[in-house]
């Protein structure tokens, strides 16, 4: 069915991408407009991360619009974490228990490439880059832009979605109307990130086990790795700006960048020659978490970063805004296409997931930096392993409630996970779980222990 409603877009990234093809599958006229160049002719990336973790909630956005087989061919699985200690010593801790669940890192450029390529496929929708957004009157739906020359570009539509990402032009209009009751934080991390690689070898294979996300989990600080498929590694340096022996701040020489990672990364030294040229040539750039709400006004709605940016620990950021685009169609179909009623719905009730996720990525960097390396935190991870193995039925940890449950929303998944990695951390602590029982019985005592805490969660 045609629809008349001219729909503005108003940022191409992953998430504007595949909202502008799901509303084009759907009939809407569409103006899809980005600032940057089109990823496609030149290089755009300007240190943020080139590749993502992706999984079940994300895969579930391109299963919508019918690219899993394409976007199958951009994927390279990750089964665990690969724990680095600093004598080079590896350990693989699994992400499940069961069969066929894991991870995958993708390429950011080549996924949104992939998607602009399929957008552009449809008449009904015209691709503008090099665009930037200057400010958007919500009471007339029409927003203006200015091109690489300072002219002023107009487009009115009947509807405007904001995907322009944590710094969005569209959110900090609706924070600009003085009748609209409008919430909104942004909180940054003391840690920043830098982003930096392993070659490929000189035989050109991997240069460490491409099946795993690497991590080397130092307290305070960490070093993390993803796989692509050219055989290299992004490696992304996550490091205080200041306060102890090394941070963003001190690193200022190569001497003392190449002192840092003899002390702290060997085995991953060993594997950078270009260390020092990629640390001092790319950017540092920060870690936020953005809230606000309601994420609409009159005919304009934000979704994905721009109305929840949230640190990238549980590797759910595209992944959340993926699913922010299957959950609105999901609403826009039940008002039969209605899009004020499903801009409402959608703002109302996306919240509290978005909320969640963000809580849940800040417990994941304090985990992963410090708690993975810990006896208690690998034992209690083992124990869900064996429960995912032996009853994929009745146990999911709260990684597994995230990551792989789809049909779990986020705020149930911080809500049940975190009372389960109580309960086991503190049955472990105390001793109490019985060694002698039978696993199944060491399930019991952990679902217990569970429902316990949840009630007493309820009591607050």
């Amino acid at each position: 069915m045609q629809k008349k409603e001219h729909i503005l877009i108003i940022g191409a990234g992953l998430c504007g991408s595949l909202l502008a093809l799901r509303l084009a599958q759907h009939g809407y006229q569409i103006d899809l407009v980005e600032k940057r160049p089109d990823l496609r002719k030149e290089d755009v990336s300007a240190g943020r991360s080139i590749n993502l973790a992706f999984s079940d909630r994300g895969i579930k956005g391109i299963n919508l619009v019918g690219l899993e087989n394409k976007v199958k061919e951009l994927c390279i699985p990750m089964y665990g974490r690969m724990l680095h200690d600093r004598e080079g010593n590896t350990q693989l801790s699994k992400y499940s228990g069961r069969e066929n669940e894991y991870i995958n890192s993708i390429s950011r450029g080549g996924l949104n490439a992939l998607l602009l390529d399929e957008v552009e496929q449809f008449k009904n929708v015209k691709l503008h880059f090099k665009l930037s957004c200057q400010d958007v009157d919500l009471e007339k739906t029409k927003a203006v832009f200015k091109d690489e020359n300072n002219n002023e570009i107009h487009f009115q539509a009947n509807a405007i979605f904001g995907t322009d990402g944590a710094g969005s032009v569209v959110r900090k209009s609706m924070m600009q109307q003085r009748d609209f009751l409008f919430s909104f934080s942004q909180n940054f991390l003391t840690h920043g990130y830098k982003e930096l690689s392993f070659p490929a070898t000189a035989e050109n294979n991997y240069a460490a086990e491409k099946g795993a996300l690497h991590i080397w989990p130092r307290g305070e600080n960490m070093l993390i790795a993803l796989p692509n498929l050219d055989k290299t590694f992004t490696v992304t340096l996550f490091l205080a700006y200041e306060g102890g022996d090394y941070n963003f701040n001190n690193l200022t020489n190569p001497e003392i960048v190449k002192e840092y990672f003899e002390k702290e990364y060997p085995d991953a030294l060993a594997l950078m020659p270009n260390l020092e040229k990629e640390y001092f040539e790319n950017p540092t750039a920060p870690l936020g978490t953005v809230r606000c709400s309601p994420w609409t006004y009159n005919n304009a709605l934000i979704m994905g970063d721009a109305a929840h940016a949230i640190v990238p620990f549980y590797g759910q950021g595209m992944n959340a805004s993926f699913e922010d685009v299957v959950e609105f169609d999901q609403y826009l179909v039940d008002s039969n296409f209605n899009l004020a009623e499903a801009f409402q719905q959608f703002s109302k009730n996306r919240k509290k997931d978005a909320d969640g996720i963000a809580d849940l990525a800040l417990d994941n960097f304090h985990e992963m930096k410090s708690h993975t390396a810990k006896e208690i935190f690998l034992e209690k991870r083992k124990l869900e392993i064996a429960f995912e193995t032996e009853f994929p039925k009745e146990y999911a940890s709260k990684y597994s409630l995230v990551t792989f449950r789809e049909d779990v929303s986020y705020a149930e998944a911080l809500r049940k996970g975190r009372a389960q990695d109580h309960a086991i951390l503190r049955l472990l602590k105390n001793n109490h779980l019985k060694q002698e029982a039978s696993l199944q019985e060491q399930l019991l005592q952990v679902q217990q222990e569970t429902h316990i805490i949840l009630e007493e969660q309820e009591l607050l």
